[in-house]
């Protein structure tokens, strides 16, 4: 059974991120952020996160056009339309490749605690495909994931 991970970043600096993503021996960060961006904290905009991570060999992929938050209706509404079915594929395929490769999968968003952030969602239907998720709270600190429904 492949094990993925989730992240928030939060108030975190870059090098506290990577510190633990090597931590959980991360090589692909997926982006989970509907909106890419942060003009209080600017290295975890997109480009300039993608670029830092791949310094320091780490994948970067944005999957928040189809798997972000902020949703109308809420996000579990959100998770019954086919933009989720198809992002939700498209993660699966990237943790199965990952998975072949022997790289570590972790998905991010802005929200440190996962139970306050879509994460929580996005890891309840890794679950049901299988797949064993592994909130990081902090180095040494993980959550183990289990479905809500």
């Amino acid at each position: 059974m492949p094990t993925v991970y989730t992240v928030g970043h939060s108030t975190r600096s870059l090098e506290e991120l990577v510190k633990l993503l090597r931590a959980y021996e991360v090589g692909i960060l997926v982006d989970v952020r509907r909106f890419p961006t942060s003009s209080k904290y600017p290295h975890f905009n997109a480009e300039t996160l993608r670029v830092e991570l791949e310094k320091r060999g780490i994948h970067y992929v944005w999957l928040g056009d189809k798997l972000g938050g902020f949703r109308k209706g809420g996000y579990a509404k959100y998770m019954e339309t086919e933009d989720f079915r198809k992002g939700l594929e498209e993660l699966l395929g990237i943790i199965r490749k990952g998975e072949v490769r022997g790289v570590k999968v972790a998905i991010m968003c802005a929200e440190r605690l996962w139970f306050k952030c879509h994460r929580r969602f996005i890891a309840d239907a890794l679950v049901k495909h299988g797949i064993k998720v592994l909130h990081i709270v902090e180095e040494g600190r993980v959550a183990k994931h289990k479905r809500r429904r």
